[in-house]
C-alpha cells in the first residue's frame, strides 16, 4: 500500500511564497509520475502540475505557469511544489498524487492511482 502525505500548506499574503512537500512511501516513488492538484470550495479538483519519474518532463496548468515550479528528489522519495507570487485565487486544498509513468500531456485526475489527504493553502491579506 502506497501512502502519500502532503505538508507545507498555510496562510500567506498575496504575492508571497510557499513550498509544498509530498512524500510517498514504498519503493515505487522513483518509478512514478507525481502530480499536484487543487480544489477550491464549490469547485472541481483541477490539475496544477506534474513531473515525470526522472524529473526531465514537467507540465503546468496555464494559471500557474511562471509562478509555480514542481520538482522531485528521488533519493528522499519527495516531490515539491514551489509556489511564488501567490494570488487569492490560488486558495484551495492542494493534493499530491502518484501514478505509473504516462504521457506528460495526460492530466486527468483519473490517471493517478494514489492520493494524499491534502493540505490547505490560503492566500489572503
Amino acid at each position: 500500500q502506497v501512502q502519500v502525505v502532503e505538508s507545507g500548506g498555510g496562510l500567506v499574503q498575496p504575492g508571497g511564497s510557499l513550498r509544498l512537500s509530498c512524500t510517498a512511501s514504498g519503493s515505487i516513488f522513483s518509478i512514478s509520475d507525481m502530480g499536484w492538484y487543487r480544489q477550491a470550495p464549490g469547485k472541481e479538483r483541477e490539475f496544477v502540475a506534474q513531473i515525470s519519474t526522472s524529473g526531465g518532463s514537467t507540465n503546468y496548468a496555464d494559471s500557474v505557469k511562471g509562478r509555480f515550479t514542481i520538482s522531485r528528489d528521488n533519493a528522499k522519495n519527495t516531490a515539491y511544489l514551489q509556489m511564488n507570487s501567490l494570488k487569492p485565487e490560488d486558495t484551495a486544498v492542494y493534493y499530491c498524487a502518484s501514478r505509473r509513468p504516462s504521457a506528460v500531456f495526460i492530466t486527468s485526475p483519473g490517471s493517478y492511482n494514489y492520493w494524499g489527504q491534502g493540505t490547505q493553502v490560503t492566500v489572503s491579506s
